[in-house]
């Protein structure tokens, strides 16, 4: 990678307080080093940090991609209920789960129109919608 792709990584940790240690950076720098967001899982993100010649151990990426989410830098998406993607974009905003693929994409959120959202149970309140449209190729 490029010093400007690092001195994003770096920046992108300072913003939440995070000491940036060799494994940091290099997950940043992989995650957000060319300024695109991602979705990632724990174990492409590990790939892809190994292919470039970073030596992370796979349980090192999981701990640090929680660190992540815990610190507002990152969001975290839920497939199944046992698939988690990582998602570098933290607005809301709706997906497409490309069920061939196993793929995670951000879907169009000016085409999303919710009208209204049921009422939230007595003592609770909506903390947040999450929106996952799961797509998969038309049989011919």
């Amino acid at each position: 990678m490029t010093s400007a792709s690092i001195l994003k990584a770096s920046r992108w940790l300072s913003k939440a307080n995070l000491r940036p240690t060799r494994q940091r950076l290099a997950l940043a720098e992989a995650l957000i080093g060319d300024g695109h967001h991602r979705h990632v899982t724990a174990e492409s993100l590990f790939e892809n940090v190994q292919h470039l010649g970073n030596k992370v151990s796979l349980a090192t990426v999981y701990n640090t991609l929680r660190v992540f989410c815990d610190s507002g830098l990152m969001q975290e998406v839920t497939v199944d209920g046992s698939k988690s993607y990582f998602d570098t974009n933290t607005h809301d905003h709706p997906h497409f789960y490309w069920e061939d693929e196993g793929k995670l994409t951000d879907a169009p959120a000016d085409q999303l129109k919710i009208k209204e959202l049921p009422l939230a149970p007595e003592g609770a309140e909506i903390s947040s919608v999450d929106v996952i449209i799961r797509l998969r190729k038309k049989s011919t």
